[in-house]
């Protein structure tokens, strides 16, 4: 049984930084893409990033230049550093374990979601 378990969510001012953290237990993370994605009240849910099995990341537009996804797999835990926060990134951020290697947004298994908050 696989399990996810983020930190690192807070409150930050605008232009502030923040890391997410994620580890995972049941799997090797480094087997399967793995991901973030945000849920904004009254919005679509948003793939922010991504990190395929061979280490390839990806980005939502919003993101890029600002968010920086890693992983350790010594750790089987997966990163999100996040910079220059703006008040639209206020959401909860779920780590996700994608179905293959790649991002297909078909995800397998959730995290319980932690909040960011930026004002």
């Amino acid at each position: 049984h696989v399990q996810l378990v983020e930190s690192g969510g807070g409150s930050v001012q605008v232009g502030g930084s923040l890391s997410l953290s994620c580890v995972a237990s049941g799997d090797t993370i480094s087997r399967y893409c793995m991901g973030w994605v945000r849920q904004i009240p009254d919005k679509e849910r948003e793939g922010v990033a991504g990190i395929e099995s061979d280490g390839s990341t990806s980005y939502a537009d919003s993101v890029k230049g600002r968010f920086t996804i890693s992983q350790d797999s010594a750790e089987n835990t997966v990163y999100l550093q996040m910079v220059s926060l703006k008040p639209e990134d206020t959401a909860v951020y779920d780590c996700v374990r994608d179905t293959a290697q790649v991002v297909t947004h078909d995800f397998a298994y959730w995290g319980q979601g932690t909040q960011v908050t930026v004002s």
